[in-house]
């Protein structure tokens, strides 16, 4: 059997280790620390904010920013139907409803004309949502020329969920710096990690302050414990946050290793009948966090599903894209504005193993398996 071609494993290229055991001979192993306060002002720099809070997980990052817009139960939060369950989950933390909004074809993201019209009968029938919350999806930006222009029009706050974007740009601006506040993941197969993390983002130094204390659990300035409001072991620990700096410092060579990647792959397949590879929204420049393929079963000759069962038959990882949120069963009942892009997309695409220390061999070996020509 082949040695395993994984989808996006970690990949230490820098001063990673060096900064973990300084973390770890300071004897800073308890949470918080200074490689945390170093972190999240390299990351705020880095994104083009003035203020970040390094956190658990990016799902932490997305409840602590729904709180502090003041998302609560009963509120309505519009976000994307195509994106990973963190996103919706979350606004059902704090026990709000999603409004799920379809994709368009040109990012994958969510669709700002679907957008408007679902905003437009929010307000005709009295009962406009609380927030929008868009995901970068894949490694790529939203259309947030639009996006904001909109959000702005109606009033409401925007909530970027950068999860899988961080290093990407649209417009010359990078990703996270569109949202009133912006939430990172540094999840074990994101571009860089933590192994475990995350980051919110904001320009308000009082919101970065209340992230904080929220995810410290709330604790009041007394010399005993004392506690005004419910709080949250959110924050992010010192080793971790070592970790993260020397992931960041080389976050410009990840992205190009990714984007090459990508540029194999294109050059591969896509001149091959029913294969189509993931789009670049104009203006923007994607991570290519992930190289997503369409296959279209009618002409290609086979569907994603047998493409992926032949692939990990020869132990090479691929997953579908994203399952829609409007199609999840817990999901089922709440509002979706679209038709069938994302499902479209989720039924005919399949994640290829894109990871920054994927090599020309294994990259090889994956296009042969993938086109049939070995298995």
């Amino acid at each position: 059997m082949n040695e395993r071609i994984y989808l996006s494993p970690p990949c230490m290229l820098g001063r990673e280790r060096q900064l973990l055991l300084d973390a770890f001979d300071s004897n800073w192993i308890a949470p918080l620390g200074p490689h945390v306060n170093a972190f999240e002002n390299e990351f705020a720099q880095r994104v083009g904010m003035k203020h970040a809070a390094a956190v658990s997980s990016g799902t932490a990052a997305l409840h602590l920013a729904l709180l502090l817009t003041g998302v609560g139960p009963g509120d309505r939060v519009v976000t994307s139907s195509f994106t990973f369950a963190a996103t919706a989950n979350a606004i059902k933390y704090v026990s709000a409803e999603p409004v799920f909004v379809d994709s368009e074809w040109t990012s994958w993201n969510m669709d700002p004309n679907l957008l408007r019209e679902c905003l437009q009968k929010c307000r005709s029938e009295n009962r406009l949502p609380k927030a929008v919350l868009t995901v970068d999806i894949l490694g790529q930006c939203c259309d947030y020329a639009s996006i904001q222009a909109i959000c702005s029009e109606f009033e409401l706050p925007l909530i970027e969920d950068a999860a899988e974007a961080l290093g990407a740009t649209y417009q010359n601006r990078p990703a996270g710096s569109f949202g009133d506040i912006a939430c990172f993941s540094f999840n074990g197969n994101k571009i860089i990690t933590t192994s475990g993390g995350g980051m919110l983002v904001t320009n308000s130094a009082d919101r970065a302050a209340k992230a904080r204390h929220l995810a410290t659990q709330a604790r009041d300035p007394a010399p005993h414990y004392e506690h005004s409001e419910v709080g949250y072991n959110y924050r992010l620990s010192n080793l971790l946050a070592a970790i993260g700096r020397g992931q960041l410092e080389v976050l410009d060579e990840h992205v190009r290793r990714r984007r090459g990647i990508f540029e194999v792959y294109q050059n591969a397949l896509s001149e091959r009948p029913g294969l189509t590879l993931m789009p670049e929204i104009p203006g923007g420049k994607s991570t290519r966090w992930l190289t997503v393929l369409l296959i279209d079963p009618q002409k290609f000759g086979e569907d994603r599903e047998s493409v992926r069962q032949r692939l990990e038959a020869a132990n090479i990882e691929s997953r579908p894209a994203w399952k829609p949120m409007h199609c999840q069963p817990i999901f089922q009942g709440c509002e979706f504005v679209g038709g069938n892009v994302s499902l479209q997309i989720f039924e005919q695409g399949l994640c290829l193993p894109s990871g920054s220390s994927l090599s020309w061999e294994q990259q090889k070996r994956v296009i042969e398996v993938l086109l049939g020509s070995t298995r």
